[in-house]
């Protein structure tokens, strides 16, 4: 696998979230899915109640949700890399798509072996691996889906912004291969998009934003891997795969989404058999780093009420 350029590995932001996040016993673990290895971090004692299994965005790593983690002392969490990102390895003779991610996660929580009380989280990209793995029999008690892609990307005002991405991942594609692996991580490309989807005024909280998109946004194993994802992150979308969601599910989306606008969540909310939606005011696509208390507020609302009233600002 492509480690981290050592340029992107120097520079360190404390994190606003580390003093928690320390406090929480946390363990590494490898497990062998679809025929190759899938890295995976373990939060939390073994106890009674919960285990969440979390699933982070494009592009990023299990680092990303930490900042959430944080804020759930006391839960038991399994957060792993998407394979072909981190340090989990590219899926094997299956694509990084759509099919691909959800047939993953499926033999990953089947191999975990879990018991009790599962509760599967997404984010962003994530959102969609979760939706279609659990309309396709993967078996959940509940479903908690924060910055859930809601409608395809191409469409509404925001359409632009997928339209440019477009363009940066087909450039990326069409380059030789050093040229276009160097184009894909470039540092000021992904600033440009730190910058685009921070929302919070705190200066401090923005610099360590741009520190972790910076140490982490980067980390994929190669071209294809990153380049089949993208596509599948822009071809697909949470609605595809609602009504089939069975498990009583949270949507926990933002009032300020660069990606989805917020009426698309409140329609999405409709397709799904049995779905809450929390709306945070004042942030974008990046809930998990910047208002992870409210995320894990409503999370912790929603997995101690059995009824939830089905729409509420939080």
């Amino acid at each position: 696998m492509t480690a981290p350029t050592p340029a992107l590995a120097v520079r360190s932001v404390p994190s606003p979230y580390g003093e928690q996040l320390a406090r929480i016993p946390v363990g590494a673990h490898t497990v062998t899915v679809l025929g190759t290895r899938t890295r995976y971090w373990e939060y939390g004692e073994n106890v009674d109640g919960p285990v969440v299994v979390m699933v982070h965005g494009f592009r990023g790593d299990h680092h990303g949700l930490e900042p959430v983690v944080a804020q759930l002392a006391g839960m038991r969490i399994i957060s792993p890399d998407l394979p072909g990102f981190g340090d989990s390895e590219p899926l094997d003779g299956v694509r990084h798509d759509i099919d691909g991610y959800s047939r993953w996660l499926s033999a990953f929580v089947q191999e975990l072996n879990l018991s009790g009380r599962v509760v599967i989280l997404g984010h962003s990209f994530g959102s969609i691996v979760v939706a279609a793995s659990v309309a396709a029999g993967l078996d959940a008690d509940d479903v908690i889906l924060v910055n859930p892609i809601a409608a395809p990307a191409l469409s509404g005002a925001r359409g632009i912004l997928t339209r440019l991405a477009i363009f940066y991942y087909w450039a990326g594609a069409k380059l030789p291969e050093r040229l276009g692996f160097a184009l894909l991580r470039n540092r000021l490309i992904v600033r440009a998009m730190s910058v685009t989807m921070a929302k919070t005024r705190d200066r401090s909280l923005r610099r360590w934003i741009h520190d972790q998109h910076d140490r982490y946004f980067s980390a994929f194993s190669d071209r294809r891997v990153v380049l089949e994802a993208f596509r599948a992150s822009v071809g697909n979308d949470v609605s595809e795969f609602a009504a089939g969601v069975l498990p009583r599910t949270l949507l926990i989306a933002a009032e300020n989404d660069d990606i989805t606008p917020i009426a698309a969540q409140h329609r999405l909310q409709t397709q799904f058999p049995d779905a809450t939606l929390r709306v945070i005011p004042d942030v974008g696509h990046l809930i998990h780093y910047e208002k992870p208390q409210e995320a894990a507020a409503a999370i912790r609302a929603f997995l101690d009420s059995e009824e939830l009233d089905p729409e509420e600002t939080v």
